[in-house]
């Protein structure tokens, strides 16, 4: 009973308060408005854009209400129609029509078309509505004026019909578009878009006409068709970009227009990675790229289970074209990181910075946070950053902080699951193929053969071999080959050192005194290494190195190495493994070592 201007008026108001109490959408809009047009426009901008979007929004839904009401004649003053001899044309040529419409200004005036066009009947596919009520209202009033609705999920085989009549086909085509869609730029950005305009225009022949409805005043609105969209059977994707093109330019002649509480550029739940999206991506080289989507991956602490991870990490990177791979490391690890294949950029954590500190460093940068340790502080570092989705297992307590929760994988008893297979169930729950290899940069000087030799180990002394074994194996292997040895290790290895190089004078004691950036190239230049179980190990067999690796308390099929090169050298006992940090007992363990074993197999180097 209300004048649609009343109407109008109360609706700016509704948007007004909405806009205040829900700051949830008013973030979303703020997003999306800077994703559109972030490089165009100042933040303060952007923000009065996005209070404007909820008052014209508000107007245009309370008076949605209202156009069912008014007559043909009040219709026609208030709501102006441009180049409506586009569709006439069409169907007088004896051609279907397919209008692209979408949700900008007050789109319920989309059926008032029908009476605008009496030579075809018209009709629109639709998503039917939550809530059933509302759902039977809006449809009740859409055929009260003539216009034939088709449920998506019934199938299209009646909107086919229609537009063979010839007939008019109003389609939306600004919503996310889920698994069904093809992922294309809209804004410059990947996003789902679904491909049923181009689906049935290619079928029928019909010519593809965008239109939109701006708000042209108080209470008054323009119907704008715009040209037809030329279209190449052979290229369906095709058709689909230019109708997302046709979009963009319809939303920047009036944005504030536009649905923009609407996730248009929704990060999948669960599979983020999109590599194996049903119907696939569509990039055409004549295309910029697109705009990066953006992740942080926390990395492991120790150096060890950082270099175990690189799998997941790099499959992070090849799951989507747009990707751009972030890694929040301890700075002791941040050389590593930077020498990884696939990772854009590393953030470093400082030693004894605050989770506040951390957290401010990537907030606001990120669409994906994936918590490799299983801390609880890793956790809270993604939570205080505001990361939307935040991924990783569940548990320390931490649960809470996250919301994209990945069950550790099950152990088979008898055949144990690596470290890697167990950080690859993170990135395979996000859609990841399969698991990538990384290119091996081994580089060894086929000239002096120089034979590295790692005794430490962080973790405790119940994985260190003993100093005087290391002596005995490089004296051994003296006797049969002629080569040169480098003790690596950090500062606290260096008293260990000492006293396996007092006793080889072709030795040299390197502990402490190379970056992690310089062991890296050291070790690709080795001819091999004889390692504990320990970073070092994990760090020469990601480079390719040959390696022999002594275990003895901790096992290596959950930790050991994987390369073609590496050997694993145990002498299996009822303790072991253990996986204690001091032996508690007689170290039989590491004692029993066959050390004729050992120095086959470092021999072999040369």
């Amino acid at each position: 009973m209300l004048p649609l201007s009343v109407c109008f008026l109360f609706g700016q108001a509704v948007g007004a308060f909405l806009w205040v109490i829900l700051p949830g959408y008013r973030r979303l809009a703020r997003e999306n408005l800077t994703i559109a047009f972030g490089r165009e426009m100042s933040a303060r901008e952007i923000r009065k854009l996005t209070f404007r979007h909820f008052t014209t929004l508000g107007a245009n839904a309370v008076s949605a209400i209202k156009i069912p009401a008014l007559s043909h004649e009040e219709i026609d003053r208030v709501a102006g129609i441009e180049n409506l001899e586009l569709i006439r044309k069409a169907i007088a040529e004896g051609r279907p029509v397919v209008l692209a419409i979408n949700h900008i200004g007050n789109w319920e005036l989309y059926a008032q078309l029908v009476f605008r066009v009496p030579e075809a009947r018209f009709g629109t596919v639709y998503q039917a509505l939550h809530n059933e009520l509302v759902d039977e209202l809006v449809n009740r009033d859409r055929r009260r004026l003539g216009v034939l609705t088709f449920d998506r999920k019934k199938g299209y085989q009646r909107a086919l019909a229609l537009l063979r009549e010839p007939g008019i086909l109003g389609i939306l085509v600004d919503q996310h578009a889920g698994n069904s869609g093809v992922w294309m730029p809209f804004f410059g950005r990947l996003c789902s878009t679904s491909p049923l305009a181009s689906t049935l225009t290619l079928r029928t022949g019909a010519a593809v006409v965008p239109v939109a409805i701006y708000t042209a005043g108080f209470a008054r609105w323009r119907v704008v068709l715009s040209e037809e969209i030329p279209w190449d059977a052979s290229q369906p994707e095709r058709l689909t970009l230019d109708i997302n093109k046709a979009l963009e330019r319809q939303i920047r002649t009036s944005p504030a227009d536009w649905f923009w509480v609407h996730n248009r550029w929704k990060t999948p739940l669960p599979n983020f990675l999109i590599t194996q999206a049903k119907r696939g991506m569509y990039l055409p080289s004549d295309e910029p790229s697109p705009a990066p989507f953006r992740m942080v991956v926390r990395s492991p602490n120790w150096l060890g289970d950082a270099v175990m991870s690189v799998p997941t990490v790099r499959s992070f990177k090849l799951g989507r074209p747009d990707a751009h791979v972030a890694v929040l490391s301890p700075e002791k690890l941040a050389g590593f990181w930077r020498r990884v294949p696939g990772v854009d950029e590393v953030v470093s954590i400082e030693s004894g910075e605050s989770v506040f500190s951390v957290a401010s460093k990537i907030r606001g940068r990120f669409e994906v946070a994936v918590v490799l340790p299983n801390s609880l502080r890793s956790a809270l570092e993604v939570w205080l950053a505001g990361i939307r989705r935040r991924v990783g297992f569940p548990g320390h307590s931490r649960k809470w902080l996250l919301n994209q929760i990945i069950p550790k994988p099950k152990e088979n008893r008898q055949v144990p699951l690596h470290d890697v297979d167990v950080y690859w169930a993170i990135a395979r729950r996000c859609g990841a193929e399969e698991l990538p290899q990384t290119p091996p940069v081994w580089k060894r000087n086929r000239g002096e053969c120089v034979i590295g030799v790692c005794p430490g180990a962080e973790y405790g002394p119940a994985k260190r071999w003993p100093a005087y074994k290391y002596q005995m194996m490089m004296k051994a292997v003296n006797e049969r080959i002629d080569c040169q040895w480098v003790v690596l290790g950090t500062a606290a290895d260096a008293a260990v050192a000492r006293e396996i190089v007092s006793g080889v004078p072709n030795a040299t004691d390197l502990t402490g005194k190379t970056t992690l950036s310089e062991l890296m190239d050291l070790l690709a230049a080795l001819a091999g290494l004889v390692t504990n179980d320990t970073g070092t190990m994990h760090l020469a067999d990601f480079l390719g190195t040959p390696l022999v690796a002594v275990f003895g308390s901790t096992e290596p099929q959950l930790t050991g190495p994987r390369g073609p090169r590496s050997v694993v050298i145990r002498q299996k006992v009822e303790c072991s493994p253990c996986f204690l940090r001091e032996c508690p007992i007689d170290f039989r363990c590491m004692e029993d070592i066959p050390m004729e074993e050992v120095v086959r197999a470092v021999a072999a180097f040369k």
